[in-house]
C-alpha cells in the first residue's frame, strides 16, 4: 500500500503540470496569432506572396519535422534538460523575431522558433509520463495537457487581436517571454530529470532522413489543400514517402536507431497511433470544411465565424476533460467507441441541415463531434505514454504528436480535395458569364465567390446560389465518407482494445 501510494503524484508534480502546460498553451497561440498580425507585419516588412507564405507555414514544418529527432534525442540526454534548452532557444528566438528588421530575418527566426517548438511539445508530454505514474492521474494530467493546447488555438486570435490593437506586431512574439522564463526559473525545482542511461548519440543520417520524409510530405499535403492535386504537391508528396522507406530500412538496421520500431510490437501502441492519425483527419477536414461553410454559405464575417467555433471548441476541451473521469468506470474500448458514434451522428446533424433552420443545427452538431472525439484523443494518447517502457516515453510523445499533425494535413488535403472535386463536378456555370469568370467560379467556392464580385447583381447571385449549393454538396459527400470512417474506427477501437479495462489507478 505505501509503494501504492508514493507511486500517486502530489502537489508538486500537479503544480508541476501547470509550469508544463504554459509552453504548450503558447505553441498553440503562435500557430493561430501571426495570421492576425501579417497585415502589419507585411507593411512594415513588405515581404513577397512567397515570403508571407513561408513567414506562415515555416514554424509548423519546423515542428513537424524534428518531432522525432527531439523526442528521442529527449531520451537520450534528458526530457528535463531538452526542454530547459528548448525553452531557453524559444525565448531568444522570439526576442528575436520580434525586432525582426526584413522578411527574411523573420523567416529564419520562425524557423528557428518551429525547431525550439518541436523539443517543447515530446519534452512535456513524456516528463508528465515520469511524473505521473498511476493511470488515473496520468489520464487527468493528459487531458489538462491538451485543453491547453486545444484552448491556445481557440484564444489565439482573441489575444493576438488585443496585443495588435495596443502594441505593434512584434508583441504576439513577446508573449512566449516571460513564460519561457517561468519554466527556466521553476523548471530545475519541479519537475523530474530523466534519461535513459544505456543510449547511445543520434545517427546524424536517420535525423536527415527523418525530417527530409517528413517536410516535403507535409508541405505537399497542404499544398494540395490550397492549391488542389498539383505535379508539384504530387512529387512532394512521392519524395517524403520514399525518404520515409529508406528511413524505416535504416531503423531496423541500426542497433541504436533513431525510432526504435519495437514500439510498434506493443498492440495498444500501434493501434492507438492509428486511432489519432485517423481521428485526426476527420477533425483537420472538418474544421478547413467549415470555416468555408461558415464564411462563405452562410455569409458570416471572420470575427462572426470566429465566435461561431467557440462552441465546438468548448465540446472538444468538454470531450478532453470527461474522458480521464469516464475511463474509470467504462472500458477504454467502449467509451472511445461510444464518442466516435456520438461524433459521427453530430457530423451528419451539420451537413444535412437546411439552412433556412438558422445556425442551431449545425453547430450542436459541430459540438457533438469534437465532443465525441475528445474520448479518443485523451485515451489513446495515454495508452500510446503508457505501453511504452519508460525509457521511450520521448520517442513515443512524439510518434502520437506527429500521427496528429500528420492526420490534421491529410484531413485538410485528401477531404479537401475531396469537396472539390464533388464541387467541380456539381458546378455548372450558367451561360452569359464572361470565360474568366466561368473558369474561377468552376474552380473552388473562393474563386466563385471573388468572381461574383465583379458581375451585374443578377449573374452575381446566381453564381453565388450555385457556388454554395456545389460547395454543400461536396461539404455532404465527404460528411458521409468522414462519418462511415468514425463507425470504423469505432469498431476498431472495441476489436483493439478489448482487453483494456476501466482505469482504476492506485488507490
Amino acid at each position: 500500500m505505501n509503494d501504492e501510494r508514493a507511486s500517486r503524484a502530489g502537489p508538486r508534480e500537479w503544480i508541476g503540470l501547470i509550469v508544463l502546460s504554459l509552453p504548450t498553451l503558447l505553441l498553440a497561440l503562435d500557430f493561430t496569432m501571426l495570421h492576425l498580425a501579417l497585415p502589419h507585419l507585411a507593411a512594415d516588412l513588405k515581404p513577397s506572396s512567397v515570403q508571407q507564405l513561408w513567414i506562415l507555414d515555416i514554424y509548423g514544418f519546423m515542428i513537424a519535422g524534428f518531432l522525432i529527432t527531439m523526442g528521442t534525442l529527449g531520451d537520450r540526454i534528458g526530457r528535463r534538460r531538452l526542454l530547459l534548452i528548448g525553452a531557453f532557444a524559444f525565448g531568444v528566438a522570439s526576442i528575436v523575431a520580434a525586432f525582426s528588421t526584413s522578411a527574411g530575418m523573420l523567416i529564419v527566426t520562425r524557423a528557428l522558433l518551429g525547431i525550439s517548438g518541436a523539443t517543447l511539445m515530446p519534452s512535456t508530454l513524456a516528463l508528465i509520463s515520469n511524473m505521473f505514474k498511476d493511470s488515473k492521474q496520468r489520464a487527468t494530467a493528459i487531458s489538462v495537457w491538451m485543453v491547453c493546447f486545444s484552448s491556445g488555438a481557440v484564444i489565439g486570435p482573441a489575444v493576438g487581436g488585443i496585443l495588435l490593437e495596443y502594441f505593434w506586431w512584434g508583441s504576439v512574439f513577446l508573449l512566449g517571454v516571460p513564460v519561457m522564463l517561468l519554466l527556466l526559473v521553476t523548471g530545475p525545482w519541479l519537475l523530474p530529470e530523466y534519461r535513459n542511461s544505456e543510449s547511445k548519440k543520434l545517427d546524424p543520417i536517420s535525423v536527415i532522413l527523418s525530417f527530409g520524409s517528413l517536410l516535403p510530405l507535409i508541405y505537399g499535403l497542404k499544398d494540395m489543400a490550397k492549391e488542389g492535386i498539383s505535379f508539384l504537391a504530387a512529387l512532394l508528396s512521392i519524395i517524403g514517402l520514399s525518404i520515409g522507406y529508406w528511413f524505416v530500412r535504416r531503423q531496423k538496421r541500426l542497433k541504436d536507431p533513431l525510432l526504435d520500431l519495437g514500439l510498434f510490437a506493443y498492440r495498444g501502441f500501434s493501434w492507438s497511433l492509428i486511432m489519432m492519425l485517423m481521428g485526426s483527419l476527420i477533425v483537420g477536414g472538418f474544421v478547413f470544411l467549415f470555416t468555408q461553410y461558415l464564411q462563405m454559405v452562410e455569409g458570416l464575417s471572420p470575427v462572426e465565424a470566429g465566435l461561431w467555433m467557440m462552441p465546438y471548441a468548448a465540446g472538444s476541451i468538454i470531450g478532453i476533460l470527461a474522458a480521464p473521469m469516464l475511463a474509470r468506470r467504462f472500458p477504454t474500448s467502449h467509451l472511445i467507441a461510444s464518442g466516435l458514434l456520438i461524433s459521427s451522428v453530430g457530423y451528419l446533424m451539420v451537413i444535412w441541415t437546411d439552412t433556412s433552420w438558422g445556425m442551431l443545427i449545425p453547430i450542436l452538431g459541430s459540438v457533438l463531434l469534437l465532443m465525441g472525439v475528445g474520448p479518443l484523443q485523451v485515451l489513446s494518447m495515454d495508452l500510446i505514454i503508457g505501453s511504452a517502457p519508460p525509457e521511450k516515453a520521448g520517442a513515443a510523445s512524439s510518434l502520437s504528436e506527429t500521427c496528429g499533425e500528420l492526420g490534421m494535413a491529410l484531413g485538410i488535403a485528401v477531404m479537401g480535395s475531396i469537396g472539390t472535386v464533388i464541387y467541380r463536378n456539381r458546378m455548372n456555370v450558367p451561360d452569359g458569364i464572361p470565360n474568366e469568370a466561368a473558369e474561377s467560379a468552376s474552380d473552388t467556392l473562393a474563386a466563385a465567390m471573388n468572381a461574383a464580385e465583379q458581375l451585374p447583381a443578377a449573374l452575381a447571385d446566381e453564381i453565388q446560389m450555385l457556388a454554395q449549393a456545389a460547395f454543400a454538396s461536396g461539404f455532404q459527400v465527404v460528411g458521409i465518407l468522414s462519418s462511415v470512417l468514425l463507425i470504423g474506427i469505432a469498431v476498431i477501437s472495441m476489436a483493439s482494445l478489448r482487453d483494456k479495462s476501466p482505469i482504476k489507478g492506485n488507490e
